[in-house]
C-alpha cells in the first residue's frame, strides 16, 4: 500500500484530530473551572387570565378572578443558578447599583413576586430584602435581584405574577460577574439538575469518541490482503465486440479494484472494427501495440499473421422477435434461411396462423462478429441475401421489398426489435435476456441457454470469444496481466453473464471443439 494513499491520509488526519481534541480538553478543563457563571432558565410561563385573545381560556377562582387587571395575567417561574465551577460572592457582581441582577419581562407588568430556595439553603433568604436592593416598581416590568452569594451548584427560584401581556414574551436576566458571565440555559423541568459537563466538554468528548470509532472501523474493514500476483500498472484499451463488452467492463472494474495504478478503458465498436484498429498499430512502438486488446465474436477473417488470438469464453447467441409476434415452437434453421434470403416477406407466408405483418430484418453491420457467427452457424455460411433498405428499419419505405437495416451495436438491435412488430434480429444471450418487449426464438426445438451448449443439445447458435493481441503480450505488460486475470479469476463473472469460460476443463473442451 502506498504511503500517501487516501486510506493512510484519512487515518493520520483522524488520529491528529483525536490528539488535538485531547489537548483542547485538557486546556479547557484546566482553564474553564476558574470561570464563574450564573445561568438562568424559564421553567414555567403559563396564563392564568382568560386570555381569550390568545385562544387559551381557563377557569379562575378567588383573587385571580376578583383582582382588577387579572384578565390577562401570567405566572413565570425563573430559576437562577450557579452552574460554573466556583462559588460566587457578594463582591463578584459588577453592577454599580445596590442590587446585582435585573430580570426584565418584556411587554408585561409585575404584580407580585415570591422567592423559594431548595432545602438546606435557608441562608439565601436573608438576602431578599429591600435594603439589599430586592424589589420592583409598581406597574413596571423590571425585577431587581440582590447580590446573592451562591456556592457551586446552588440556585433559587423566583415566582412572578404578571399582567398585561402574553406567555412567550421575552424574559432576560441582565447583569455581570467578575471573571465570568450571566447566560441563559436550556429550558428544563423544575426538578432537572444542571448538566454535569459543560457543552464544550461534551462536544470534545463526542469528537474523541468519533475519532476512535473511525480509526477502529478503518482497522476492521480495511483490506490488507496483498494484490493478486501479476498485477501491473499502466493504461490499456479494450476494443471490439459489443456483445462481449458488458463482461469486459465488469472484469476491468474488478481488475482496477484489485490492482492499484491500472486504468482499463472499454471502447466497443464491433468485432471486425476492433481487430482492424488493432492491426493498424503495426507501425507503432511495441509499447503502443501492447496497450490494446481486441475481442472478436468467433475467429476474425481480418486478422493477419501479426495478430495472435486466445480463446476466452464460449458465447451463446439468440434469435429474437418483437413480443407481439407469437411463434409457437420457434423456427427451424430452414425457416430462418428462407426469411433471411428474402423468399418470405410476411409472417403469414411462413404459417397461415401468423399475422400478415411484414418481416423486418434488424441486422448488425459488417463489422459485427455476432453477425459473422450468425451467418456461419445459422445461415450455413451464406450471406444475408436481403440488401439493406433502411438506416432505421422504417417500414414506410418500398412496401414491395423486404425491410432490412444494419445497426452499430447489439443494444441498438434489441431496442429496434422491441419497437417494431414483426421485427426479428439476433443478439448475445445475456443482453437479450435483459431486454424488455422481445422474445427469444427456439431454433430446431432448442432454446438458447448455456445449459443447451454444455449438454450438447442441437442448439446451433454459439461461438468462441477470442482476445486478439499484437503477438504474445510482453512480460510485465498490463495486457498480459489482464488476460491472465480473466482466465484465472474471471470464471464466476463470465458465467454470471451467461458465457462459458474457456479456462475450465469443460469450457476448454467446448471452446476447442467450437473453434
Amino acid at each position: 500500500m502506498e504511503l500517501l494513499s487516501a486510506e493512510n491520509v484519512v487515518a493520520v488526519a483522524t488520529a491528529l484530530a483525536g490528539i488535538a481534541a485531547s489537548a483542547v480538553m485538557v486546556w479547557y478543563e484546566r482553564r474553564v473551572p476558574r470561570r464563574k457563571r450564573i445561568g438562568y432558565r424559564v421553567q414555567m410561563d403559563n396564563p392564568i387570565g382568560d386570555d381569550v385573545a390568545s385562544g387559551r381560556a381557563n377557569v379562575r377562582m378567588g383573587i385571580f378572578d376578583e383582582a382588577p387587571g387579572m384578565h390577562q395575567a401570567t405566572l413565570v417561574l425563573l430559576r437562577i443558578e450557579n452552574d460554573g465551577s466556583q462559588g460566587i460572592g457578594h463582591d463578584d457582581y459588577t453592577s454599580r447599583e445596590l442590587h446585582g441582577l435585573t430580570a426584565v419581562f418584556t411587554n408585561r407588568s409585575i404584580r407580585g413576586v415570591s422567592v423559594t430556595q431548595p432545602p438546606g439553603t435557608d441562608h439565601l433568604m436573608s438576602h431578599f430584602t429591600p435594603h439589599a436592593g430586592f424589589g420592583y416598581d409598581p406597574g413596571g416590568n423590571t425585577l431587581r435581584i440582590p447580590r446573592v452569594p451562591l456556592n457551586r451548584g446552588e440556585h433559587f427560584k423566583v415566582l412572578v405574577l404578571l399582567s398585561g401581556g402574553d406567555v412567550g414574551c421575552d424574559i432576560r436576566l441582565i447583569g455581570g460577574i467578575r471573571d465570568g458571565e450571566v447566560h441563559p440555559n436550556r429550558s428544563a423541568t423544575p426538578d432537572d439538575k444542571p448538566p454535569l459537563f459543560s457543552r464544550a466538554a461534551r462536544l470534545i468528548t463526542i469528537m474523541l469518541t468519533v475519532s476512535v470509532l473511525t480509526l477502529s472501523t478503518m482497522v476492521v474493514v480495511r483490506d490488507d490482503s496483498p494484490p493478486p500476483l501479476g498485477c501491473e500498472q499502466g493504461t490499456l484499451t479494450i476494443t471490439g465486440s459489443t456483445a462481449f463488452a458488458p463482461v469486459v467492463r465488469d472484469l476491468a472494474k474488478e481488475y482496477e479494484k484489485d490492482c492499484e495504478g491500472s486504468t482499463i478503458s472499454v471502447e466497443a465498436r464491433g468485432s471486425s472494427a476492433g481487430v482492424g484498429e488493432l492491426a493498424a498499430l503495426e507501425g507503432e512502438s511495441r509499447s503502443e501495440r501492447a496497450a490494446m486488446i481486441a475481442f472478436h465474436d468467433g475467429p476474425s477473417k481480418r486478422a493477419d499473421g501479426t495478430l495472435t488470438h486466445l480463446p476466452m469464453a464460449l458465447s451463446v447467441f439468440a434469435l429474437v422477435v418483437n413480443d407481439a409476434l407469437k411463434l409457437p415452437g420457434g423456427l427451424t434453421l430452414a425457416d430462418v434461411r428462407r426469411i433471411y434470403s428474402g423468399d418470405i416477406t410476411h409472417w403469414d407466408q411462413l404459417d397461415p396462423r401468423l399475422p400478415h405483418w411484414r418481416i423486418v430484418l434488424v441486422s448488425r453491420d459488417a463489422d459485427s462478429g455476432t453477425r459473422q457467427v450468425f451467418q456461419d452457424q445459422v445461415l450455413d455460411g451464406t450471406w444475408e441475401g436481403v440488401p439493406s433498405t433502411s438506416l432505421d428499419c422504417d417500414i414506410r419505405t418500398d412496401r414491395s421489398a423486404p425491410v432490412r437495416c444494419e445497426l452499430d451495436s447489439t443494444e441498438d438491435v434489441l431496442e429496434k426489435v422491441a419497437e417494431i412488430r414483426g421485427a426479428i434480429g439476433y443478439s448475445e444471450l445475456n443482453l437479450a435476456t435483459a431486454q424488455r418487449n422481445i422474445t427469444r426464438v427456439p431454433l430446431d426445438g432448442a432454446t438458447a441457454s448455456v445449459a443447451a451448449v454444455e449438454e450438447a443439445t442441437p442448439y446451433p447458435y454459439f461461438g468462441v470469444e477470442y482476445a486478439y493481441t499484437h503477438g504474445d503480450p510482453p512480460g510485465g505488460s498490463l495486457a498480459g496481466s489482464f488476460l491472465d486475470y480473466i482466465r484465472n479469476s474471471g470464471e464466476s463473472l463470465i458465467r454470471a453473464h451467461d458465457h462459458v469460460p474457456c479456462s475450465t476443463p469443460e469450457g476448454e473442451r467446448l471452446c476447442r471443439e467450437s473453434a
